[in-house]
């Protein structure tokens, strides 16, 4: 592990592999309660051919947040990541996010496509606004409403309560408990960010923003992933001129962790094309 000062912040990444002579380096932005670790399953196929530089967003693990403050923000976090490829070398870089990550992915591009080789968004997080969803209703989205009540529960102190109202808001009734030890480790190393997240002020997706996108971009998606993530994908892919979308069959939205050489295969493929 290394970290890098970006904005005030020591911004912890880890930097594997070196990729074949000039190529640019991979850079991947984990989702909600996760950090640079959640791509263990698919650096090995990825590093064989690219360095891969994957970050922890500010609060998330090796810190251990309070949950106090306001620097936790999409906002914050776009900053940051801007922040943090300005210093890496070669540029311009490849681009990977994944649910949240996959939105600050998204905001990066919109605001510094200089930056950009390519960019991979694997089921970014978001709501859509009127001009993407036609049934779009002001006011927090259901899964907003439900981060909301599982901040509460972990501000309280009950973090595997709390825990338990997230995944399995994403992933079915039941899902936390399924869970093995270790994913649930790391989803309690990062539990407090979903404090801060109650205060987001994540701004939703509209047709102008996904306009804007004129890096090359690839869509990916779990077949069997439920609730708003897929139209989202779906909706956003259908307005991001030439973008290209991939969907593996039988994963939910932790695809890489579910597949890993199939969610490999696609992501080295597009780079290399």
């Amino acid at each position: 592990m290394q970290t890098l000062r970006v904005n005030g912040y020591d911004m912890a990444y880890l930097d594997i592999g070196y990729g074949q002579a000039g190529a640019p380096p991979l850079v991947c932005v984990h989702g909600s309660l996760c950090d640079f670790r959640i791509w263990s399953a698919v650096l090995g196929p990825l590093t064989r051919k690219h360095r891969v530089i994957a970050v922890s967003l500010r609060h998330f693990f090796p810190e251990h947040w309070d949950g106090v403050g306001d620097t936790y923000s999409i906002a914050q976090h776009v900053d940051d990541v801007i922040a943090f490829i300005e210093r890496i070398e070669p540029r311009p870089i490849d681009l990977m996010g994944h649910s949240r990550g996959g939105h600050i992915c998204f905001r990066v591009a919109q605001r510094r496509p200089d930056l950009l080789r390519k960019l991979i968004l694997a089921e970014p997080g978001g709501e859509l606004d009127a001009t993407l969803d036609p049934n779009f209703k002001p006011g927090p989205s259901p899964l907003v409403a439900r981060i909301a009540a599982s901040a509460a529960v972990i501000a309280r102190g009950d973090i595997d309560g709390g825990l338990e109202i997230f995944v399995d808001a994403l992933e079915g009734p039941g899902a936390w408990k399924r869970l093995p030890a270790a994913p649930k480790q790391a989803l309690r190393d990062n539990a407090t960010t979903l404090i801060g997240q109650t205060r987001d002020q994540r701004p939703p997706f509209s047709k102008t923003d996904a306009e804007a996108i004129k890096t090359p971009t690839l869509f990916i998606g779990g077949a069997k992933t439920k609730g708003m993530l897929p139209l989202v994908l779906h909706t956003l892919a259908a307005h991001v001129e030439g973008s290209h979308t991939a969907m593996i069959e039988g994963a939910t939205h932790p695809m890489f962790e579910q597949q890993p050489q199939r969610y490999s295969q696609i992501v080295l493929d597009f780079l290399e094309a």
